[in-house]
């Protein structure tokens, strides 16, 4: 097996494709490019299909198998979706780029270098309508579309910029190619993967736990345990389960959100608990709002449920 590798960089951007060539099952759009590539002739594009299927990839490639390493900067404009892509934007830094003019198309360092530029949109069926019918995007090169269809429709593209394109639809990955790039990095990376964590990466075998714990959401034996704790009358037990959560790391405004769905539609608890209970709950999402400490909120909240539970009074009283 290969040595442990030591390298910070994401292993998305490691084993990205450097050429078209080496996109997975894509033959039909590989061995159009592969041949348009050849006479560095390349038309205005529009790629789109399901996310993961290497649209991106393949412009990436297209673009550093023209232009190389050193005037790939100078040539290329890449839009992704964390930038804005209203009107001003196309106005000024899109019409900026393509109004530089470029020279001769001579080979350099063995590149082609065409005397053109290319402008990278990925996801622009997110741009508004008049960015997309602005003169500079319509003389884009390369657009790149996300659309979670099967079917040949390009869905959030305007007419004029769609006709204006070569259309090249990628197909969704099967497991089986999927399954062989996962394994090719794992090898790659010295590390070993057995069959049910393959399983679980490709989505063969998803459990509940398993959304849970993506979504976001506290497990359902946690706030269970917080409210068993809390109908104990016992603090040490309920102190004991909040430090629990704590050191779970489990958001507490998440937690107070499940507790106030649970205490709502528990049938065991009267009116009366449900409302001392709920007011609690509003204060100390109040509180986390302004910044207050999770660990002091969590308790003063159980400590409310549980008097609230066991009919405790609402205020203690102090004999002086």
């Amino acid at each position: 097996m290969a040595p442990l590798l030591q390298s910070s960089q994401p292993w998305v951007e490691k084993y990205r494709p450097k050429q078209v060539k080496d996109v997975a099952h894509q033959d039909e759009v590989v061995r159009v490019l592969t041949n348009t590539l050849e006479t560095a002739n390349c038309p205005h594009m529009l790629f789109y299909g399901p996310p993961g299927t290497g649209k991106t990839t393949t412009a990436l490639a297209i673009a550093h198998q023209l232009y190389g390493p050193e005037l790939y900067k100078s040539r290329v404009l890449e839009l992704n979706a964390s930038d804005d892509r209203g009107i001003n934007v196309v106005r000024t830094k899109i019409k900026d780029f393509a109004a530089v003019a470029v020279g001769s198309g001579q080979r350099q360092g063995g590149y082609p270098c065409p005397p053109y530029k290319i402008i990278i949109l990925d996801e622009a069926d997110s741009m508004t309508e008049d960015a997309q019918a602005s003169e500079p995007i319509l003389l884009c090169l390369v657009v790149i579309q996300h659309v979670i269809t099967h079917n040949l429709m390009v869905a959030g593209i305007i007419e004029p910029l769609a006709s204006r394109c070569a259309k090249f639809r990628f197909k969704p990955l099967p497991e089986e190619i999927m399954s062989n790039r996962i394994l090719h990095i794992c090898s790659e990376e010295g590390l070993t993967l057995d069959t049910e964590g393959a399983a679980r990466l490709f989505g063969s075998s998803i459990s509940s736990k398993d959304l849970i714990s993506v979504s976001g959401a506290i497990p359902v034996e946690v706030t269970e345990a917080i409210i068993a704790a809390c109908k104990s009358g016992d603090f040490d037990l309920a102190n004991k389960e909040v430090n629990n959560v704590i050191a779970e790391g489990y958001p507490v405004s998440q937690m107070l959100a499940q507790l106030f769905e649970v205490v709502v539609a528990a049938d065991d608890i009267s009116d009366e608990q449900k409302a001392r209970i709920s007011k609690s709950l509003s204060t100390a999402d109040k509180c986390l709002v302004d910044g207050a400490d999770e660990y002091l909120q969590l308790l003063d909240v159980v400590s409310n449920t549980m008097r609230a539970l066991c009919n405790m009074p609402q205020e203690f009283s102090y004999d002086i």
